[in-house]
């Protein structure tokens, strides 16, 4: 919550604690004035994803907002989904045991909003309802399947602040498990400047129904070849054909300055492995700026890599370690499509695109002393919470 004026403590004496009374003076007469609970001011977004079930609890700040707590478990809900068309028993126990550790955490905390989705496993698992009955009867946890529109428009959302101010345009991907959101943002008329509304600027969108999880289950995300690679690429280079105004895009980034955004542990992992670290650190990662290049030899690094050599990669671990390249696979076949010199690797997403737009439309920055809701500000910080996105 907003602290008041800077010279509060400098009249001696303490601020009240809530609910405590107090005592003034107006006109030379003692006043007594009793202050209620304050509000709570802690937001909350959870994404349940086809691979990940993660939990975002924030404060807003000055400058965004600062992570309160926060839990990412990788619960692969959507085993097998691709082929069976239902989601598993395991899978889903996986998921509810995770789901009760986020209400655990939501319970700890004064929450003023919370939103909390689910996507692409539960918006095509025959038994979906069946599924998110049991959450809600096991959990109180009661999910919001949101369409892939809307999935899009958040992850545009969590991702603005990475969006060079200079550039004409970008383009903003998230490689997801089930499903891979794009959108062309065209700034040529105009960029927005609200915190929050950047999805304004979307020209064009895409739900591509390729993910990690379905691109390693169709071709084998273990023992990767050359050939089997190339065949990952060309099959999900088939549906991006479909994309609304695909040509029009590539005149666009070849005659204005653009760039590429990628959200999602894909990218995360290349930027890792680019930048050669010991363990992950979001810190290092987070905003990274990648060329061309260097994106090219680290793919290149990564399918020399066998299985167990990815198992062993700090940046990789054996949770991901059959899903990295069917990613790199999905990331490639965009760049193909739509090549930039740049891209501005984003370890942040939907839960940060769902936080922004529940504190924009409580409008908590415009009531902060000389802020403006629609000034400029720098990305927002974050605390480091150990984890990855999907």
């Amino acid at each position: 919550m907003a602290t008041g004026p800077k010279d509060q403590h400098a009249r001696g004496g303490q601020r009240p604690s809530p609910g405590q009374s107090r005592t003034h003076k107006r006109n030379g007469q003692r006043h007594k004035s009793v202050r209620g609970p304050a509000k709570p001011n802690i937001y909350g977004a959870l994404d349940l994803g086809t691979n990940n079930c993660r939990l975002l609890l924030a404060r807003p700040t000055d400058s965004g907002f600062k992570v309160v707590d926060g839990f990412s478990r990788i619960v692969r809900l959507g085993e097998g989904l691709s082929t069976t068309g239902s989601l598993t028993q395991a899978a889903m126990d996986r998921t509810i045991d995770a789901l009760k550790q986020c209400q655990t955490k939501i319970g700890n905390h004064r929450i003023a909003k919370l939103r909390l989705i689910a996507t692409e496993a539960c918006r095509s698992a025959d038994n979906a309802e069946e599924f998110l009955q049991r959450i809600q009867l096991e959990t109180g946890i009661e999910l919001e399947v949101v369409d892939r529109k809307t999935e899009a428009q958040l992850a545009v959302t969590g991702c603005a602040d990475l969006v060079d101010p200079g550039v004409s345009g970008a383009v903003i991907f998230d490689i997801g498990g089930g499903s891979s959101e794009l959108a062309w943002l065209d700034f040529r008329g105009g960029r927005p400047k609200a915190r929050g509304k950047m999805a304004a600027s979307i020209r064009s969108w895409q739900s591509l129904p390729v993910g990690v999880v379905s691109i390693a289950e169709k071709f084998d995300g273990v023992n990767v070849t050359p050939e089997s690679f190339e065949e990952m690429i060309a099959y999900v280079r088939t549906f991006l054909k479909k994309f609304k105004g695909r040509e029009k895009l590539k005149r666009a980034i070849a005659e204005n300055k653009m760039h590429l955004v990628g959200t999602s542990g894909t990218v995360t992992t290349l930027a890792g492995l680019h930048l050669g670290l010991d363990r992950y650190d979001r810190s290092k990662v987070d905003g990274l700026w990648m060329g061309e290049q260097h994106v090219i030899d680290t793919m290149r690094v990564l399918l020399n890599m066998d299985y167990d050599r990815r198992v062993a990669n700090a940046c990789i671990g054996r949770e991901r370690a059959d899903l990295v390249i069917p990613g790199c696979a999905i990331f490639e076949a965009i760049r193909r499509e739509w090549p930039c010199d740049r891209i501005r690797v984003a370890d942040r997403g939907l839960r940060e695109g769902i936080l922004i737009s529940l504190m924009s439309e409580d409008r908590v920055w415009s009531k902060r002393p000389g802020r403006s809701a629609r000034g400029n500000r720098k990305p927002q910080k974050q605390r480091n919470e150990g984890a990855k996105p999907s």
